[in-house]
Formats: C-alpha cells, structure tokens, sequence
C-alpha cells in the first residue's frame, strides 16, 4: 500500500534533486515513496565530497535523508564551517554539513544510546571533525524524562511514548558557548528536538545569538515572535533563520 507521502506535493519538489542525489535513484525512489524495504540499508548519497552511504534503519531514516539531501532543508550560505546540532539522531544532519565543506567541525548533541551507536558508525572517516556529547539540550542543565521510541526519530523531552529514560541535559548556552569556544562564530544552528525548539531558542543568551549566522528548527508553530537581528523564512516545517549582522 502507498503510504500518505506520496500524496505531499512538497515532497514533489525534491524530485528533480533526487534524480541527482541517488545514484541508484529507482530504489531510493521507492522505498521513500511507498515506506517498502529491507532495513538495515547502505543508501548511496551524491554530495560535493563524493558518495557517501550511510546505513538506514527504517523509513523513518529514508525520509530524513530525503528531507536533509533533496528537499535541502538546511541548505546554509556558505561557509559552513562551524556547526552546532541539537537532536543528532543518527548523524544524517551531520553528514549533510559535514559533506558541505571540508572545514567543516560540527558540535552534535544526542542522548539516546542507540542513536549514538548508529551515529557513530554513519560518521565513520570523519572523526577528527566532530565532537559528540551524549546528552539532551535545554533550557537549563541538569535531567529530565526523555520519551523514546524504535525508530529513534520521535523521540523528545517531555514526549509521550510508551517508553522513557532519564537523560542528562546540557544548558542551551553551555552548547553553543563550547563551540565558540573554538571559534569566531557559529555558522549553522541547528535544533531538532521534537517540541521544545522554539523554547531553546528563546533561552538563547541574545550574546550568543548574535554570534550564529543561521538558525534551522524544526515547528509547526509558525506564529511565535523570531529573536532579534533575524530574519526568517518557511521551508515545509523547518524555520530558516539569518542573521544579518554575521
């Protein structure tokens, strides 16, 4: 049976891109639109740094990648050397940066131990370029109820899943204080944590704000007032932030 993707015309817009970003573009085709397929599976990836394959797990993966690679979610203005990535998943948002710019260093944020296992396998060859913390990211630093769930997708502070752990959590300015840490300016935040995105945002220090060029977060909720100096635009769900001052 079709799953209700197929019915999205905004995943139509991505189709010209896959045609360019799959090597093996009937398969790939496949599996996103209809949700068919054997898991695990080495799904072949185009980028500027040549292919790549990472291993997916479920659908659930494959409509990641196609949202990250084809849909360009996160299509940032260069240089993108500089990332800080809140809800790491399985490192597909990490390969995209990483695969951007060969100076590319990425801070990457994920609690959920299955998750870090694939991660960590998916950024194989790329260690020297990344630092990992295996925890949450909020408001404030200490713990809290992380909901969870097989895919490794929905899961999230506060989430209501038939399962939950307790996971350690880092302060919003502590995470992005640490990359700057080691630079001048973060080029790319990024934060997709399944609701509490726009809360991260507003618990930003604004000193630390004004040192991120661009923002992606992942809302629905396209009403809630944007932080000064940015600006933003709408691509499906995710927010696109830009500061112009950086």
């Amino acid at each position: 049976m079709v799953v209700k993707e197929v019915f999205k015309p905004r995943n139509y817009t991505a189709l010209v891109r896959m045609l360019r970003i799959y090597p093996a573009f009937p398969a790939a085709a496949w599996r996103y639109f209809t949700g068919r397929g054997r898991y695990p599976y080495h799904c072949r990836i185009r980028t500027p740094a040549g292919t790549i394959a990472p291993t997916l797990y479920s659908q659930h993966d494959m409509w990641t990648v196609n949202e990250i690679f084809c849909r360009e979610d996160y299509a940032a203005e260069p240089p993108v050397r500089t990332v800080v990535d809140i809800g790491s998943n399985i490192g597909i948002s990490a390969l995209y940066f990483l695969t951007r710019d060969a100076q590319c260093r990425c801070w990457l944020h994920e609690p959920v131990s299955s998750n870090v296992e694939r991660l960590r396998a998916n950024l194989a060859g790329y260690e020297d370029r990344y630092e990992l913390r295996e925890v949450a990211v909020a408001a404030e630093a200490g713990t809290a109820v992380f909901g969870v769930e097989d895919s490794g997708r929905y899961g999230g502070i506060g989430v209501a899943l038939d399962q939950s752990i307790e996971v350690e959590c880092v302060a919003v300015d502590q995470a992005l204080a640490a990359a700057l840490a080691n630079a001048d300016l973060i080029d790319v935040l990024k934060i997709d944590t399944e609701g509490t995105e726009l809360e991260l945002l507003a618990a930003s220090a604004p000193a630390l704000l004004g040192s991120v060029r661009q923002v992606f977060l992942e809302s629905a909720d396209r009403g809630h007032p944007v932080p000064e100096p940015f600006s933003v635009r709408f691509r499906n769900d995710t927010w696109a932030l830009r500061n112009p001052g950086v």
